[in-house]
């Protein structure tokens, strides 16, 4: 297969027409090559499942030599037991998967989606569940319901609702996912809420609308901390319509001499590369022409795809001193090359404020069967900084320069100077002490502490739920 721009992480869309060449997509680039028509028989699609992997897979060698697939009922489940060795390993956290073309294309060009527009956090010991987020333009919000909120019961009307500790407790987090849904628009579900203005119960149905990458309530802003002037963002996702978005506020932070950034992806999931690409380049004014923003490593037989990727400074990109990163054990993908990219640069001046990151050094890439609407997302290459450094499957706290641990708290808006997150970020930028996140913490991803609050996922997400995690 013939190679075009490379990238990583939680990626790209591009399709090829029934009977037409396939794509092969790696956030940020293509690579085609020619399918043969088949029909769209489980068998069929498992087999071709099985012979995309043995092409293109970064651990091939864990692949079994044979593993028929006539027992597992689905090609996800198929696709799942042959990268189980690697899964096993760590490599391959169900980053290998099988999705829709059409479903991952509407949600990487707009943030196209079906559902209530909410982002929900679970607090797996208490068994509570909160709203981190509440998306502008959907239901949730209109209705009322934005972060901070508690949810304590669901049901498909308010006759039937059940509590979400029973919820939990009868089906843990994968019931409780079930509570909620289908992503389907129309979707009715019955939720009591507890918020700052009381508790009551509303009736809302899930609706078509577009996440928005940067939200216009806090996405950007100044703040003014001691009289310096400090640039705060908020991305979402990685998705097309961030570029913009991100244009205009790095524009605005250039206009005012910005030059200390609190970068905040504290549930971002990851996404396109070439988001990722641009987010160093406006984060780059300060680069020569040849630093390296990342190193791209495809298996050996495939090294004829490996890239390098240099910063290229934009019109609104900004020279800064110091970056807080802020992050938590959701924070994946493309968020985590953005922050790994800078370490050889600014050291210990950039900073991972918040938790442990999840830990994906590593990006797919997209291989369609375009008669049968199958993606196949395939751990293909893996990514490294200009210091070679990557391989951070346990999560960047170990490998940046600083860090400082906070409480990503829900009773302020992100962005918000007394929001834990954001005043310990900058703290850090102040030069203010701050706690280290603890070594356990950097070997450890936080979402294995019953403790903590987790972006709450389904066994089955959606390409919105995996590029923005813990929506429904």
């Amino acid at each position: 297969m013939a190679a075009a721009v490379m990238a990583l992480a939680l990626l790209v869309t591009a399709c090829g027409g029934g009977g037409s060449p396939t794509s092969t997509t790696t956030s940020g680039g293509t690579t085609t090559g020619t399918t043969t028509a088949a029909t769209c028989s489980l068998r069929s699609r498992q087999d071709w499942a099985a012979a995309q992997l043995r092409e293109w897979y970064l651990f091939p060698e864990t692949l079994p030599a044979s593993l028929d697939p006539t027992p597992y009922a689905t090609v996800g489940d198929y696709v799942d037991a042959l990268t189980a060795t690697a899964r096993g390993q760590g490599r391959d956290r169900y980053f290998t998967y099988l999705t829709s073309i059409a479903d991952e294309n509407a949600f990487y060009a707009s943030g196209a989606t079906a559902a209530f527009g909410i982002r929900l956090q679970t607090d797996t010991a208490a068994r509570r569940v909160f709203v981190a987020d509440a998306y502008e333009g959907a239901p949730a919000l209109a209705a009322g319901i934005d972060r901070g909120a508690e949810i304590l019961a669901i049901g498909t009307d308010q006759a039937s609702l059940q509590s979400v500790d029973s919820i939990l407790a009868a089906g843990g987090s994968a019931g409780l996912s079930n509570a909620f849904g289908p992503a389907n628009a129309g979707v009715t579900r019955s939720l009591q809420i507890r918020d700052g203005a009381g508790t009551r119960t509303l009736t809302i149905a899930k609706a078509d609308f577009s996440i928005q990458p940067i939200s216009p309530r806090f996405g950007t802003r100044i703040i003014n901390d001691g009289g310096q002037k400090i640039g705060y963002i908020n991305l979402r996702s990685f998705i097309t319509p961030a570029d913009p978005a991100l244009r205009t506020a790095f524009a605005s932070f250039r206009a005012q001499g910005v030059t200390q950034v609190i970068f905040d992806v504290r549930y971002n999931g990851g996404g396109l590369v070439s988001i990722a690409e641009l987010i160093g380049d406006l984060l780059g004014d300060n680069r020569l022409a040849s630093d390296v923003f990342s190193f791209t490593s495809f298996r050996p037989e495939k090294s004829a795809n490996n890239a390098t990727r240099l910063f290229r400074p934009q019109a609104e990109s900004i020279r800064p001193m110091r970056i807080a990163f802020i992050g938590t054990s959701g924070t994946a993908s493309a968020s985590e090359l953005v922050i790994n990219a800078f370490t050889p640069y600014l050291g210990a001046a950039a900073a991972l404020i918040g938790a442990n990151t999840y830990g994906k050094p590593v990006g797919q890439v997209a291989l369609d069967r375009a008669e049968c609407d199958d993606r196949l997302r395939v751990i293909a290459f893996a990514t490294q900084n200009a210091a070679r450094q990557g391989n951070y499957f346990s999560g960047l706290a170990s490998t940046v320069g600083a860090t400082c641990r906070a409480d990503d708290a829900l009773a302020q808006p992100m962005g918000d100077p007394a929001e834990a997150s954001t005043a310990t970020a900058l703290d850090f930028l102040a030069g203010r002490p701050c706690t280290p996140i603890s070594t356990d913490a950097k070997a450890l991803s936080l979402a294995a502490s019953p403790a903590v609050r987790t972006l709450l996922m389904p066994d089955k997400p959606s390409a919105m739920q995996r590029e923005v995690p813990g929506s429904f």
